[in-house]
């Protein structure tokens, strides 16, 4: 963040005379929302699937000046959505220069500003917050306080010969402190019940009360929030009062298609190896699989960290391969993908009598996850030849220990090796370590198809008949 134009206004009368009046930020949400969508811009950079089902219910809401929770289970990019947020607001608004709370210098709220704003006059000074410091969130946890975002009484200033009465000494919560801003609470159902009631003021009257006494505060703030559906009946719930004064409940969901679930894994992993698209689209296939299967508890869902995690995984495999054989670059082959299922078993939630078998359900989905992502590229394509060649004793090795290379080398020279590589993306002339992995993929399908044998131990894999 850099700091703000020096030719900003600095005092009241500048700003008086430059024309920044004061304007609630609902009403400065809706503005840039309706600039941006006259201009034709996308306001939510960085959010994938989400274009025709969530984003316009929630440009409505905004636009209607709501209060907004979003619901859907874990991993469907709540928290990220809700930070795209700062984007809609002013680069840069003013506020009073030493103030406790990020007052308009054409309205302070608090009697300290109030008393300053009359002393001072046009001369009261101007400082320029920016807007990601508008942005306040809060993990709603079973030990949060009201303190923590209404406020409580000071016990320093109380000693200083204030009386409890008197507002100056009340230290301000989070949401006081984000006046003129946004307020975002995850998982909203884990706040005890008593201090949800505590937020029943600010959504409503906008004010806050601490400890029995009311400070009349005319609180300007967007209140946001997301929930769990599964906390409305387990480990908590949002109170009736509280949810009716949110107006709107945005529902979310998992990415619907398998290049909108790639996209979220492309933009999310940090990947310290190639990752090629055939075996993106097969862990996309593999997550899709779990969200669909019987045997995973359903309730918790299957987080899109779920895959992001398992492509990091992948690519860490690669090279720790490339590392080992000093092969490079560091290209994933779909025999790294039986790293998947041991490391991640513990990101997902088993229904109960899945016992022991945990390992067995999710080697079985990512064998059906190659095979229907083989069957897709691959259509059209007879890999006859291919198993041909192996049958005659051409048996292929591959593992964690197998360069590229190596995979190639054990193979003669055949034209439909180059139309496989074609329709995994790679080209003719590219590194053995891509080829090989567009030729694994074909062996793997042809395995799958019962028209090749595998023999696997701790290390390698042969393919043969």
């Amino acid at each position: 963040m850099t700091s703000a134009p020096v030719e900003l206004p600095r005092n009241v009368g500048e700003l008086r005379a430059a024309g920044y009046l004061p304007r609630s930020i609902k009403t400065e949400i809706r503005d840039n929302l309706l600039t941006e969508l006259r201009a034709g811009r996308d306001p939510w950079p960085g959010i994938v699937g989400f274009s025709r089902t969530v984003i316009p219910q929630l440009e409505r809401a905004l636009l209607a000046g709501h209060d907004v929770v979003l619901l859907g289970e874990r991993g469907q990019g709540k928290t990220r959505l809700l930070r795209t947020l700062v984007g809609l607001l002013d680069e840069w608004t003013p506020v009073i220069e030493g103030a406790e709370l990020p007052e308009h210098p054409l309205d302070p709220i608090t009697p300290a500003s109030q008393r300053r704003a009359a002393e001072l006059g046009d001369e009261l000074p101007v400082a320029w917050l920016h807007r990601s410091l508008r942005y306040a969130e809060k993990l709603a946890t079973p030990d949060t306080s009201v303190g923590d975002l209404i406020g409580d009484v000071d016990p320093v200033k109380v000693a200083e010969g204030r009386s409890l009465g008197d507002p100056e000494t009340i230290h301000f919560g989070l949401v006081p402190r984000a006046h003129r801003g946004i307020v975002a609470i995850n998982e909203l159902p884990d706040l005890a019940e008593r201090i949800q009631v505590a937020l029943l003021n600010v959504m409503e009257e906008r004010d806050i009360q601490v400890r029995g006494y009311t400070l009349r505060l005319p609180l300007d703030v967007l209140l946001v929030a997301t929930a769990n559906p599964e906390d409305y009946t387990n480990r908590g719930r949002i109170i009736t009062p509280l949810k009716d004064r949110f107006g709107a409940e945005v529902r979310t969901h998992y990415p619907l298609d398998i290049d909108a679930e790639v996209d979220v894994v492309r933009q999310e992993s940090h990947l310290t190896a190639e990752v090629g698209e055939p075996l993106l689209e097969v862990l996309a296939r593999f997550v899709r699989h779990l969200r669909e299967s019987n045997a995973i508890d359903q309730r918790s869902g299957v987080s899109a960290r779920f895959a992001v995690a398992a492509a990091e995984t992948v690519a860490a495999a690669a090279l720790r391969r490339s590392a080992i054989t000093g092969e490079e670059p560091a290209v994933a082959r779909p025999v790294d993908l039986e790293a998947v299922p041991a490391v991640l078993r513990g990101k997902l939630e088993f229904e109960p009598g899945e016992e022991g078998r945990e390992t067995e359900l999710l080697e079985y989905l990512l064998r059906r996850s190659v095979a229907d992502t083989a069957r897709e590229r691959f259509a059209g394509l007879d890999l006859t030849p291919l198993a041909n060649a192996v049958a005659d004793g051409n048996l292929v090795t591959t593992g964690e220990r197998i360069p590229g290379r190596d995979v190639l080398a054990a193979l003669p020279e055949l034209p439909v090796l180059h139309d496989v590589a074609a329709r995994a993306g790679v080209e003719p002339d590219d590194s053995p370590g891509r080829i090989a992995a567009a030729v694994e993929l074909a062996l793997e399908a042809l395995y799958l198809s019962k028209r090749l044998a595998k023999d696997a131990d701790d290390d390698t894999t042969v393919y043969g008949v």
